[in-house]
């Protein structure tokens, strides 16, 4: 194998790594986030983690932010509590920042 195929591969299994990291880094913030929503909803115990689930679930719907977005600030909003959108997106951002953290720990990168 010539050294350029033996780049290529590095770089593709340091690209699939990266996403996979991406991927598990997203997950742990929405679960975060479902876990906080749930907090302010009221729910504890099996009814928060089963709520944490759903949020994770509904980042399935389309790329990006969006759908995890609307699912928790619709259900808070649906159960009429006082927080505005600039606060769950703050969340979100500051709960990356925790999942990345915490990730990173676990997997000691």
């Amino acid at each position: 194998m010539s050294s350029f195929d033996d780049r290529e591969k590095a770089f593709e299994a340091k690209f699939q790594h990266d996403q996979e990291m991406q991927f598990r880094i997203q997950n742990r913030r929405n679960k975060l986030l479902g876990l906080w929503a749930a907090d302010l909803l009221g729910l504890k115990g099996d009814e928060a983690d089963a709520y944490a689930k759903q949020v994770v679930i509904a980042d399935f719907d389309e790329p990006g932010d969006a759908d995890v977005f609307r699912k928790v600030f619709g259900d808070l909003t649906g159960k009429s509590v006082d927080v505005s959108e600039h606060r769950v997106r703050r969340q979100m951002e500051e709960l990356l920042d925790t999942a990345r953290q915490q990730i990173m720990t676990e997997t000691g990168t």
